[in-house]
């Protein structure tokens, strides 16, 4: 996104900054473009949960199975209409690239990513998102051939009873870090975005048309602080951890979601394996796919606090999927 020309910024603004082009895009999508296939009964996985906790990773390794279809850089800007967007708006392949989080994961156009935010942004009420997410999601499995979705959306949490009600036998994974290591990548990022972001305005709204406001200048909290407002303390992104997990363990749903330990997943190939059995796919490079790094900090945060989300994550993994 911070390489793009000025052309390609403008067609951004003008397809995701406005509501009745993404509509518009999106009926035609429907009328030249079909859903032959059933797909309300596939198992399709449902990524979801704070940012820096796994996420991405978990993303490409169910992508890599090349069983499930899900958006992709080479979809943008015309999430709402990938087969169309397709045949208009040619892309080249490209080569892998950091990305602008300066956490070592590289992308390219075939790259899969969390874009689907973009459609609950354009059907913004609840009727509108059961009646046409079917449509959106079978848009996509008929670009990309594929029988079962993947997605990675940070928000989707606030949606496994809708998802559910539309796809009955999708599952949810929810990934989840020791809060310290965790606390520290969010502000760590929170700040690298507040760099880019202020020298960078198109990454803003690049970011806004997405609805990722995890970090930056368009940062909105997980949930309302209690104690910590002050989005440059650790102690801040602590509270927010605790908040987030301790909210999910309320409302969990075992049924078809699942709470996953990183760190369990870096450090037991078992882990993996039951990943491969509960969720029906098969990697045909089963080399070590998740890394685990740990880093020392300045006891600069509360450690009462630091204690309950200790605690608390005692009580994720009591009920975690390992």
């Amino acid at each position: 996104m911070d390489k793009y020309s000025f052309i390609q910024k403008l067609l951004h603004y003008f397809i995701l900054d406005n509501n009745f082009i993404k509509k518009s895009l999106f009926d035609l999508e429907k009328i030249f473009f079909k859903n032959s296939q059933n797909i309300i009964k596939k198992r399709h996985i449902f990524i979801t949960g704070l940012p820096r906790s796994g996420t991405t990773a978990l993303l490409e390794f169910f992508y890599k199975s090349e069983d499930f279809a899900s958006l992709t850089y080479s979809d943008m800007p015309f999430i709402m209409s990938p087969n169309i967007g397709s045949k208009i708006y040619k892309k080249k392949n490209s080569r892998l690239v950091d990305r602008i989080h300066k956490d070592g994961i590289k992308y390219n156009l075939d790259s899969p990513e969390a874009f689907d935010e973009v459609f609950f942004k354009t059907f913004d009420n609840h009727r509108s998102q059961s009646q046409e997410f079917l449509n959106f999601v079978g848009h996509i499995l008929n670009k990309y051939n594929k029988f079962r979705y993947l997605s990675k959306n940070n928000n989707n949490y606030k949606r496994i009873t809708l998802i559910s009600s539309i796809f009955p036998n999708s599952s949810f994974l929810i990934p989840y870090r020791s809060p310290l290591q965790h606390a520290y990548s969010l502000l760590n990022q929170h700040k690298n975005f507040l760099e880019i972001q202020k020298n960078n305005k198109f990454i803003l709204r690049y970011m806004n048309f997405l609805g990722h406001n995890e970090f930056g200048l368009n940062y909105n909290s997980w949930n309302k602080p209690k104690n910590y407002y002050d989005h440059l303390s650790i102690n801040h992104w602590l509270e927010q951890w605790y908040l987030f997990y301790e909210n999910i363990l309320n409302k969990i749903n075992t049924n078809n979601t699942y709470l996953i330990s990183y760190e369990s997943l870096c450090k037991n190939n078992i882990a993996v394996d039951r990943i491969f059995k509960k969720f029906n796919f098969e990697l045909k490079n089963k080399s070590k796919f998740f890394n685990l790094s740990y880093k020392n900090f300045e006891n600069n945060y509360d450690l009462s606090l630091l204690n309950k989300c200790e605690e608390l994550k005692k009580d994720l993994d009591n009920i975690c999927f390992f």
